[in-house]
Formats: structure tokens, C-alpha cells, sequence
């Protein structure tokens, strides 16, 4: 396929699956609970934080953990008492268990309390073609507070050199608004240009074979490449070719 071809094809895929019905087998469904703009982040931030492994077990851990959260993220995280976090001790996704459950409520707190909430920090660091360098600010203010080092291991660093999958899905549902009721777009402070795309074993593997990423890693020079890549093919909203790489590799196994 020549430029023109592959833009034609993946378009038409981004239209097959950047729709409702794609909410329904996706941890996206999480944050789509709730109206508030700080419970949709909080939700979306703390699913994106365990979307890793089965997608089944991801949404029934992320249903559970808000269901610790009294399904209300915004008022839990701002009026805890620490009998209330006794309870989250429980949690336990993969190797996200109930310490690191407890230190994400205290760090979200924190970044709410003094750094002005989850969008204020993201836009605070934005560079105009990127938000790599917001991820990895964003990651040394979460942890500033006394916190667990295991818990460091939940959010990924760009810088140093990780594709920083889930913490680039968690904003591409923030940013985008995709008029469809997929992606959210509650954060109007920045701009799907921004973006980059949650870069997986699914879609890494479908863009290889779309000539979209020659690099064999997924790792954050593989993200740097394919993100200049769909930028040729839209140069304001990349990322929507987030859905067609990873509906052609999880729905159609391309």
C-alpha cells in the first residue's frame, strides 16, 4: 500500500471501532460510569494504571476497586480517613496489590491538594508535539510525597526510554474528543496533536506490518517512530489510529 492507500485503509478502520460499541469490551467502560470530571479522571487514571493482562479481569478489578471506592473516586481521594483505606488492602490486580492501591489514593490526593489536579500537571509540562516529558514530571510529583518504592514500578517513565503504554491510553481518553462517546475530551487545557499512541504488543505488532515501525522494541524510540508516522497521516488527531491498530490486532488478528 502506497501512503494513500494505507491512510484510506486505516481511516476506515478507525470508523469501524471508534464507536460506541467498542466501550463495551474495553476498560474504557470504567471511567464512562460516572459525570463528574475529576471521578471520570480518577477512574480512568486508576483503570489505566491496571489495564494490563486479560481485558475481562482488568474491568472486573477495575469495578471492584471502585467499588472500595464507594463509587465516588473525587470525594475518597480528598476525605479518606485512613480507616477508610484500610479496606482498599484488599485489592489486588497482577502485581498491583493493596499497598500500592492505598499509595495511588495518597498520591492522588496529593497531586489534587497541591499541584492543582491531573490536568493542571499534564498541561503544566506539555510540549506542543508531545507529552512525554509531562508523563515523567508527573510521575517525580506523584511519588514526592513518602511512598512506597514498589510503588514507582505503576507508572512509567518516557525518559527513560519506556513506551509508557497505559499512562499515554489514560490521556488519549482525557484529550480526545472523539464525537462518538468514546474518548472523553473533558481536558480542553490540551490538544489530541499532543498525543501518542498507547503503543502495545497488538498494536506494535499490526504497525510493523503496516510499515508503520520498523524498530523491534516497544519501547519509547518505537513510540517516538510510529508517532511520526500517524502524525504524516493526521498531523491533529494521530492517535485516532490507536483504534484501527488495535481492532486489527485484537478483533482481527491482521
Amino acid at each position: 500500500m502506497n501512503t494513500a492507500e494505507l491512510k484510506e485503509f486505516l481511516d476506515a478502520k478507525v470508523i469501524q471501532y471508534n464507536n460506541p460499541k467498542f466501550i463495551e469490551s474495553d476498560p474504557i467502560q470504567i471511567p464512562h460510569l460516572f459525570n463528574l470530571k475529576e471521578d471520570i479522571e480518577i477512574a480512568g487514571f486508576l483503570t489505566a494504571t491496571i489495564s494490563w493482562g486479560n481485558r475481562k479481569s482488568i474491568i472486573t478489578n477495575a469495578t471492584k476497586l471502585m467499588q472500595l471506592l464507594d463509587h465516588a473516586p473525587i470525594d475518597f481521594v480528598m476525605n479518606h480517613s485512613e480507616t477508610d483505606l484500610e479496606k482498599l488492602q484488599s485489592f489486588v490486580h497482577r502485581t498491583f496489590n493493596g499497598d500500592d492501591a492505598i499509595q495511588f489514593i495518597k498520591s492522588l490526593q496529593h497531586i489534587y491538594k497541591n499541584h492543582g489536579g491531573l490536568e493542571q500537571v499534564f498541561a503544566n509540562y506539555a510540549e506542543p508535539k508531545s507529552l512525554q516529558q509531562s508523563i515523567s514530571e508527573f510521575k517525580k510529583l506523584f511519588f514526592e510525597i513518602n511512598h512506597l518504592p514498589r510503588s514507582e514500578k505503576h507508572v512509567s517513565d518516557p525518559l527513560k526510554n519506556s513506551a509508557a503504554k497505559r499512562i499515554n491510553m489514560f490521556l488519549r481518553w482525557m484529550v480526545r474528543n472523539d464525537h462518538t462517546g468514546v474518548d472523553f475530551g473533558i481536558w480542553k487545557s490540551l490538544s489530541p496533536a499532543q498525543l501518542s499512541c498507547p503503543l502495545d504488543v497488538h498494536s506494535g505488532n499490526v504497525a510493523r506490518k503496516l510499515g508503520l515501525l520498523e524498530r523491534k522494541q516497544n519501547d519509547a524510540k518505537a513510540l517516538l517512530e510510529l508517532d511520526n508516522n500517524l502524525r504524516a497521516l493526521n498531523v491533529k488527531d494521530p492517535v485516532k489510529y490507536d483504534f484501527a491498530l488495535f481492532g486489527l490486532g485484537v478483533f482481527e488478528q491482521f
